[in-house]
């Protein structure tokens, strides 16, 4: 009997030597009770800075200009004056159509224009004549309106004449293809040899302005009233990275401005479709890219910031160890509106100034003792 009240004693000493603050933590680890060593955590500081209110989604880069060009005449086309892919400039003679049927015809309206001057300067002459004997009553009044019908009627025609002159002389000019603006040109799609036609729906070449160039893109409708107040007292700021390259180093992050908002919501996805506009000038950006885009909204005054690290999550909600004067921490129990990058945005639950605990949580109980790494 009394070794038996003996091992019941060398229990209930045993569990009375447990060590307080063994219990699992908020964080879900075990952590150090106020009795404990110091925890070795890391800190920082809740600051107070503007912070951007940005939204992100993904867009495609579109030509701010885009031209096909195409044959305005019928012809063997002889000669391509420029290397597909290449930039052009603005009247850069890009295709030669075979002119030799063009310079025959303005020939043809040069000799057709010379003959009818002849015939009108002399059917003027006659009518001058003939108002003087008119005028001597040497001549019938019908005999002087024929000869002046006759010399009106040359005069129209040489009318008629110069204009058929100038139209062979357009389309003689015509057999020279010039780029329309300044760009970059696509596929080569005809070749010297080939018949084109003014009425060819397929273009010779395409040209795309790419220097500026528009980036298309969609966000929920939701942020349209903050875009059209926004929009209302300056251009919106736009950031644009190919998609994929953030954080590689190999993609150049461009700025620009929101220069179009779409005139409807698209129903089907509840998303207002709006354009930015870039400088482009290094050509970061290429029509038919997928980027990345950040329309930034407006600017948050004052907001209340932590990093990220210092969020912990509880079967209550969103918390923080907050680090009290004697290096001891206390749980805060706090709210987050939104996340940007590295920041966190507290709406509630810190001051600017206070110390949070942002890695070693793990180990950490309400009164635990932390040593600051």
């Amino acid at each position: 009997m009394k070794f038996f009240m003996s091992l019941i004693l060398i229990a209930v000493l045993a569990a009375c030597s447990g060590k307080p603050g063994s219990e699992p933590g908020p964080g879900g680890g075990r952590g150090g009770g106020r009795g404990d060593a110091a925890v070795p955590v890391t800190i920082a500081h809740v600051i107070e800075k503007t912070v951007p209110l940005e939204v992100t989604t993904v867009g495609s880069g579109e030509p701010d200009t885009t031209v096909e060009v195409r044959a305005q005449i019928n012809g063997q086309l002889t000669d391509v004056h420029f290397t597909e892919g290449a930039d052009v400039t603005t009247g850069e003679l890009l295709f030669t159509i075979d002119a030799r049927p063009f310079e025959a015809a303005v020939k043809q309206s040069e000799a057709v224009l010379a003959r009818d001057t002849t015939t009108a300067k002399n059917l003027e002459a006659t009518r001058v004549r003939h108002a003087g004997l008119l005028k001597g009553g040497l001549m019938a009044q019908a005999d002087y309106d024929a000869t002046a019908t006759a010399a009106a009627a040359a005069a129209a025609a040489l009318d008629a004449d110069r204009a058929l002159l100038e139209n062979a002389k357009l389309q003689l000019q015509y057999t020279k293809v010039v780029a329309p603006m300044a760009g970059r040109t696509g596929a080569l799609l005809v070749h010297p040899g080939a018949l084109v036609r003014a009425n060819d729906t397929a273009p010779l070449v395409v040209i795309n302005r790419l220097s500026p160039i528009r980036v298309t893109f969609a966000v929920p409708s939701q942020f349209l009233s903050q875009i059209r107040s926004g929009q209302a007292r300056s251009p919106l700021v736009v950031r644009a990275r190919p998609q994929g390259t953030a954080g590689s180093g190999s993609g150049v992050e461009s700025t620009g401005a929101l220069t179009f908002v779409d005139n409807a919501v698209d129903a089907s996805t509840d998303t207002i479709r709006l354009k930015a506009t870039f400088a482009n000038g290094q050509r970061q950006l290429w029509p038919g890219q997928i980027v990345e885009v950040t329309l930034r909204l407006a600017e948050e005054f004052h907001a209340i910031v932590v990093p990220t690290t210092a969020i912990q999550n509880g079967q209550q909600g969103q918390f923080v160890f907050v680090v009290n004067e004697d290096k001891t921490v206390a749980v805060r129990p706090v709210k987050v509106s939104r996340t940007r990058g590295e920041d966190a945005i507290v709406t509630s639950g810190l001051q600017m100034g206070e110390t949070v605990v942002t890695d070693g949580q793990l180990r950490l109980l309400p009164g635990s003792k932390i040593a600051a790494k």
